[in-house]
């Protein structure tokens, strides 16, 4: 409990005592009025000080203008124990608001605590601890076992083995060793080590997430909009509701003005929209925060929100469907060209890429490439490469840079990626290069139907037989393939147009970035440690795998459940006991159940988002 809440509390105690004390004492009115004002004052200062600011700002309908006026027209008909109580006990809801809200907080920051207090720098051969700031790209930090890696680096020194469960919400150690990237945030488990950094503090992944998961809350979900335009009509409509009330009661029914003005001041009370403007944001922020804890940060509720309408879940197919990681399976021959001829005219040819089809290419290799050789490299869009090598003419890519350069070629129709060379405008044959698709894809597809999305669609740059295979194996309802970068915007495009409800791309978050920017909810699958991943992205997985899309989905369609039930819930109660005090039916101590009451319980209601995450 803070400091302020303590003294809250206090305020509390001190307000209850006197106030109970005033009930007991016989006094005159005047007498009993002076006695009333005491514990009104201690428990209501802040209130009537807030009320009076706002007006002079000209901010005048909100809660605290509203507790001004119904308690101190409690106090001018004579109700001076009800005008200290409905203040009380609107404190006590306060106080329990700030508590509920202060929790939530607590429970979101040490699910992402992760904040490194300092890094080790080595100087005169002693190891001195110095502010995370202070450390510069391309100086060593060391790393003991129990504390945070406060920056990313490379390992220059040690094995261990590093949790990464504030981060990605997995369990299992990740072991590093020398030449490992490693990324702040996680926290060393045995061994010392000594480490590169390759960013500045404020550049680190931590710093991302830490940043992303802060400012959440600016991006608001159309719910929360709601509630703040609600908020800003609704006040004032019902002052003037209760105004016309005290005066036009007595003139329809037949009441004194003071029972009149009584009943307008019980409607005023209930009419705080406190349950809504405290519960709702709460409840995105438990969703946000308990989607943190799985490993999925959310930048806004707006993203929450739509993420619990999904329909269509686009995919990429390399490094989302599929490892990523390729393999040379299959090297043909043609016109009398060596098999490994072929691969090392490819593998120079690609030797200033860094896809992963030239990191393929280089293993099969496995030689030092000697850049000398090679010049005039071109990069053909959506068909490959030229080069000459050797003073050789070198073509490698696909069926359509064979078709576009007019060479006689044989066509390849099995499963993988097939890469054609052509050397001096004849062709030498082809590589095949396959791979592997992610384990429990299939299963991460199937519950993605189970939660009753309609369609998934599978992008890739591959041949068709390549498309077809993985898309069978996993049950995806649509692809298209054979795309070019730019043709994935395109395809996107088209989906949205067709309108079938709220559409999420999921993307390695590197090469997608524009694809993620156009979909309703960009997903970046693998976000660990990618800078690129972490900013195009709306919603980020930071591990690698694919099942943490349908946690997404059912965490989001629970928060926004929640939102629901709140907000029928509060206007439901609220409503109701308006129309019993406008007759005369309800009284102060009615009307208190209806601000603090529906608001505590609406707050207990938000505050389930994060207790059921966090028992999963």
């Amino acid at each position: 409990m803070t400091k302020k809440q303590k003294k809250m509390r206090l305020r509390i105690i001190i307000s209850l005592i006197l106030y109970i004390i005033c009930l007991f004492i016989p006094a005159q009115n005047l007498i009993k009025l002076a006695l009333f004002l005491v514990p009104y004052f201690i428990i209501g200062y802040d209130v009537l000080l807030k009320a009076i600011n706002n007006i002079k700002n000209g901010q005048v309908f909100d809660e605290n203008f509203l507790m001004t006026i119904a308690t101190i027209g409690a106090f001018i008909i004579g109700e001076y124990n009800e005008g200290v109580a409905v203040m009380l006990f609107y404190q006590v809801g306060e106080l329990f608001q700030s508590y509920a809200v202060g929790k939530s907080r607590e429970s979101i920051a040490s699910l992402m605590d992760i904040r490194p207090d300092f890094a080790n720098i080595e100087q005169d051969g002693k190891i001195v601890e110095v502010d995370p700031d202070e450390v510069e790209i391309g100086q060593t930090i060391i790393v003991k076992a129990g504390e945070k890696i406060p920056i990313d680096g490379i390992v220059l020194e040690g094995t261990s083995s590093l949790d990464t469960s504030a981060l990605t919400g997995e369990s299992v150690p990740r072991d590093v060793f020398k030449d490992s990237e490693v990324i702040s945030g996680c926290i060393n488990l045995s061994g010392v080590l000594k480490i590169r950094t390759t960013k500045e503090f404020g550049e680190s992944t931590v710093s991302k997430i830490l940043d992303l998961v802060e400012n959440s809350s600016v991006k608001k979900a159309k719910a929360e909009n709601f509630v703040t335009k609600f908020a800003r009509y609704y006040t004032p409509f019902v002052v003037i509701l209760a105004a016309v009330l005290a005066i036009s009661l007595p003139f329809i029914i037949n009441i004194s003005f003071a029972d009149s003005f009584y009943r307008a001041l019980t409607f005023l009370v209930i009419s705080c929209p406190c349950a809504l403007v405290i519960s709702i944001p709460l409840s995105f922020f438990g969703g946000i925060g308990g989607a943190s804890k799985e490993g999925i940060l959310v930048k806004g509720g707006n993203y929450l929100e739509a993420l619990a309408k999904l329909k269509t879940v686009v995919f990429d197919k390399t490094g989302t469907l599929t490892k990523g990681i390729f393999d040379v399976s299959e090297v043909i021959t043609a016109n009398g060209f060596s098999e490994s001829e072929v691969i090392e005219l490819a593998c120079l040819a690609e030797s200033y890429s860094k896809h992963p089809i030239a990191t393929a290419l280089r293993n099969k290799y496995n030689q030092n490439i000697d850049f000398s050789r090679i010049s005039d490299t071109k990069e053909l869009a959506g068909m490959g490469i030229s080069a000459i090598i050797d003073e050789k003419s070198v073509l490698i890519g696909n069926e359509r840079l064979m078709q576009n350069e007019s060479i006689d070629y044989t066509a390849y129709n099995g499963y993988g990626t097939v890469i054609y060379v052509s050397i001096n405008n004849k062709y030498a044959g082809y590589i095949v290069i396959t791979d592997e698709i992610k384990p429990n894809a299939d299963k991460a597809i199937k519950k993605l139907y189970d939660l009753g999305i309609k369609k998934t669609v599978m992008l890739t740059g591959d041949n068709k037989k390549a498309a077809s295979h993985v898309a069978d194996m996993l049950n995806i309802s649509d692809m298209k393939c054979e795309l070019l970068p730019a043709d994935k915007v395109s395809a996107v495009e088209q989906i949205l147009n067709a309108k079938d409800g709220v559409l999420a791309f999921v993307g390695d978050g590197i090469n997608d970035a524009p694809v993620l920017a156009r979909a309703d909810v960009g997903i970046a699958m693998g976000g660990l440690g990618s800078d690129a991943a972490i900013e195009a992205a709306d919603i980020v997985l930071m591990d690698d795998k694919l099942e943490k899309l349908a946690d997404a989905v059912k965490i989001a369609r629970k928060t926004v459940l929640i939102v629901k039930e709140n907000i029928v819930f509060a206007l439901g109660c609220k409503l109701l006991v308006l129309i019993l005090g406008a007759f005369g039916y309800a009284n102060m101590w009615a009307a208190v159940f209806a601000d603090v009451g529906v608001a505590i319980i609406a707050i207990l209601n938000s505050s389930r988002m994060l207790m059921k995450i966090s028992r999963k």
